[in-house]
């Protein structure tokens, strides 16, 4: 044992909570970073897509996803200890993995967990692990961002997955100081990092072949679900609107996800082609009708808070788009759209089905 308490064998599975992202992962290359095989062209009848333009679609649709979680493997056992090199700077080790807990503010840990086949030792969820198997334990995030420290230490938990998007700081530290170890994850949610993030989810957790196992299950999935976009020459033009009532309304850009999701069924992100420049920026007339949107991507939850298409026709200049002048609005539960995990896959082919045959 060194000095620090750390064992040979957790040194010697020593994993990097904050692995880089595979480049192109999904659009371009593999999980490995090799090159997939050319797409289809358009003169090509296995070309994905609908005979249909997409364009003269009329009115709101709804892009449905199966949201079981389906684990990769049964009967897994994590092979501990582990080292882990948190994302925080810290190095800690997991020699217990029988109470888990993993919160973030997508539900994209817990999805993970779930689908290495280790859901039965979960212990708790946050406020947006809404996959059924999850829908009976206990919210620790009661305010959506925020952890309660007193909830959680009542649960015993043997190791806390996390990252920087909930909080407060204070309470993941108190955790510590519990004794109970406690891992940050990479915080940012895109395509790249899908094969990084599980491969690194599952290396703390010291099942790294089921880990490769969902990798090679997930990047089939995206990769059947991309087949789907149409190879034409003349995308649709879309905007993905982040509302929360009257008070949050944001036009998504780059680095936010959505323009990420956007992509990958073969369409441009308005708020990216129009030069913003910050994943999320407060809606206005000028930027929305220059943007000139043909189908306007919004979270179920949102939808609802602005009274639904009514609603968001009222939101600035959404009336004086195409979209807003065909009611073409496509909305997805806040649970997936954005979670980047296990099921993106499904997430991809639900949005391009909802968008180019609702």
């Amino acid at each position: 044992m060194s000095a620090d308490g750390t064992t040979a064998a957790a040194a010697a599975e020593a994993v990097d909570a904050c692995q880089e992202p595979v480049t192109g992962f999904g659009v371009s290359v593999d999980a490995d970073g090799e090159p997939l095989p050319e797409r289809p062209t358009p003169d090509d009848p296995s070309a994905g897509g609908s005979a249909e333009d997409p364009r003269e679609v009329l009115g709101p649709s709804t892009a449905t996803v199966d949201q079981t979680v389906t684990p990769v493997a049964d009967d897994v056992e994590p092979a501990l200890p582990v080292t882990v090199h948190s994302c925080d700077g810290e190095t800690v080790v997991i020699d217990d993995a029988s109470r888990i807990l993993a919160v973030d503010l997508y539900g994209t840990l817990a999805e993970i967990v779930f689908s290495l086949g280790l859901g039965d030792r979960v212990v708790g969820r946050d406020a947006s692990t809404g996959f059924p198997q999850a829908a009976e334990l206990p919210l620790v995030t009661p305010g959506g961002h925020d952890m309660n420290a007193e909830a959680i230490l009542d649960l015993d938990p043997t190791v806390v997955l996390t990252d920087s998007s909930v909080g407060p700081p204070e309470v993941q530290q108190q955790l510590r100081d519990a004794g109970i170890p406690v891992v940050f994850f990479d915080d940012a949610r895109d395509l790249d990092r899908i094969p990084s993030q599980i491969r690194a989810v599952a290396g703390a957790l010291g099942v790294r072949e089921a880990g490769e196992q969902l990798v090679e299950r997930t990047s089939g999935e995206i990769a059947d679900a991309l087949a789907l976009a149409p190879a034409g020459a003349d995308p649709l033009r879309i905007a993905f609107l982040y509302t929360r009532g009257g008070m949050v309304q944001l036009l998504a850009g780059p680095r936010s996800g959505a323009d990420a999701m956007i992509r990958s069924i073969g369409a441009v992100d308005v708020g990216t082609d129009i030069g913003l420049d910050r994943p999320f920026t407060q809606i206005t007339s000028e930027a929305l009708v220059e943007a000139a949107p043909d189908v306007i991507i919004m979270m179920t939850k949102g939808l609802e808070s602005i009274g639904g298409v009514d609603g968001m026709l009222r939101l600035p200049g959404v009336a004086q788009t195409p979209a807003g002048e065909k009611l073409r609005v496509v909305d997805m539960a806040d649970s997936v759209l954005l979670s980047f995990g296990p099921r993106t896959g499904r997430t991809i082919e639900a949005l391009a089905h909802a968008v180019y045959q609702p």
